[in-house]
């Protein structure tokens, strides 16, 4: 029971992990007259912070829910194995993706005190839109995060985070398919490891 699930969240790199953490935690700078892009990862950003002081993997899985591309992210995880997935296996799957990041974030986020960050300007290319973050760690360190947000009906969700030029659904997807890849694809051995 305990294997699948250190084996799968082992293989994010603890590098990339930092920078992410730490952007979500912080108390951001905001300009007067942000735009919707900006403002909406001000609420990211409380809501990740409200998460990161309680915790637990429920309180980052609250926050993961209402502003993640879960299942944009959950279906472009699986790769190759996309076309595997059946239709009665979504709901836990989705949930059990949202509980793989949540878990993660929750084991981290007790290693990095961020003392701030600062929040750049929206970029849009085609359907695309990035924020841009600086973040800075008590310890003197500093990273770039750029934020990759969907516009979904009136608001946005996050569809992905890349630090150091690194996409963490990328590696997500690196750590999903190599469990899928040892275990002949099948899906429903990687459902049952993201709930347990």
């Amino acid at each position: 029971m305990s294997k699948s699930r250190p084996s799968l969240t082992a293989a994010l790199t603890r590098r990339a992990a930092i920078a992410a953490l730490a952007s979500a935690f912080a108390a951001p700078a905001f300009a007067a007259g942000e735009d919707a892009a900006v403002a909406y990862m001000k609420k990211v950003a409380k809501d990740m912070l409200a998460a990161h002081r309680q915790g637990t993997v429920a309180s980052f899985k609250r926050a993961i829910q209402r502003h993640a591309d879960v299942a944009g992210i959950a279906d472009y995880s699986l790769g190759q194995y996309k076309a595997k997935l059946q239709p009665s296996q979504k709901q836990a799957y989705y949930s059990g993706t949202a509980t793989f990041m949540a878990r993660y974030f929750a084991d981290q986020s007790r290693d990095y005190v961020v003392s701030k960050y600062v929040v750049g300007e929206a970029e849009v290319d085609g359907k695309d839109i990035s924020v841009d973050t600086k973040v800075y760690l008590m310890n003197g360190q500093s990273y770039t995060v750029v934020w990759r947000l969907g516009k979904k009906g009136s608001g946005f969700k996050v569809e992905d985070a890349k630090v150091l030029g690194f996409s963490l659904i990328y590696l997500q997807r690196g750590i999903f398919t190599s469990f899928l890849s040892k275990r002949s694809g099948d899906v429903a051995q990687l459902v049952t490891a993201l709930n347990r």
